[in-house]
């Protein structure tokens, strides 16, 4: 059964959300785990590419947007993909069917959460996103998942 954790940050700073699932990333990395990074939109995402390349002075973390226009599989051992491209691409570029991490970053469970070992839901202090992780909280603990919460 997939393993869910909550990360709750004190914050709801400009990005702190975002530069801490690059932290994850960085630290899931480490451990040669691959990492599918679900945000809501192309800003987002957008972010978040950059991010990956200046969060941290010393790390590199080989990564690829995901999107209707790929047309090679998946490489890379992180993808960021967004939640409005996934059923327009096509299914041999689509996000694998099995990895180890999914960090998500969007306001809902995406349908396919269940092909992940882990899932990681980052929320910070915006009251906007704490409302709508606490409605993926109660999806997942309904459903029989069990959860830990992390508070930093």
């Amino acid at each position: 059964m997939t393993q869910i954790d909550f990360y709750i940050l004190a914050t709801d700073s400009n990005d702190s959300w975002l530069r801490f699932a690059c932290r994850i990333t960085e630290k899931a990395r480490q451990r040669k785990l691959q990492v599918y990074l679900h945000s809501e939109n192309e800003a987002d995402a957008t972010r978040l590419d950059g991010l990956l390349w200046t969060f941290s002075q010393g790390s590199f973390i080989p990564h690829r947007l995901v999107g209707k226009d790929s047309d090679a599989p998946f490489e890379e051992p992180v993808l960021i993909g967004r939640d409005d491209r996934v059923a327009e691409m096509p299914a041999a570029t689509a996000v694998p069917q099995r990895w180890d991490l999914m960090i998500n970053l969007t306001t809902q469970v995406p349908d396919f959460f269940s092909r992940y070992d882990r899932i990681a839901e980052v929320i910070d202090a915006n009251p906007a996103r704490r409302e709508n992780g606490r409605e993926r909280f109660r999806f997942y603990r309904d459903r029989g998942y069990e959860l830990k919460t992390h508070k930093l």
